[in-house]
């Protein structure tokens, strides 16, 4: 499992009569989170080891935002309808690492 599938099961619980989330990516996608925001890249840094970056009107305007579970957000791009993903950072809010879904 890659850091980009993004895996959520629904279940029910009956004795709380509530949905329960069963995320099976958490672990991972908290140790990313840890890792890119104990250290935050400058947009420079960032485009040299991920390419294309992306600040938040930026992506907005290229892509359609479908959710997200930081530190990843899933987007269709309004050029062409691509499916794909995002890896962002918190502080400076920055976007990178599109990942194409080649299945979508």
């Amino acid at each position: 499992m890659t850091p980009h599938q993004l895996r959520l099961n629904l279940s029910f619980n009956q004795s709380k009569k509530e949905y329960e989330m069963h995320d099976a990516t958490e672990t991972i996608r908290r140790e990313r989170v840890e890792q890119i925001n104990t250290n935050p890249g400058e947009r420079e840094v960032l485009e040299e080891q991920h390419g294309q970056v992306w600040d938040t009107d930026a992506v907005c305007k290229e892509f359609e935002v479908l959710g997200f579970a930081a530190p990843l957000v899933v987007v269709r791009r309004r050029s062409d309808g691509k499916k794909g993903s995002l890896m962002f950072q918190h502080h400076p809010r920055y976007y990178f690492n599109w990942q194409e879904y080649n299945n979508e």
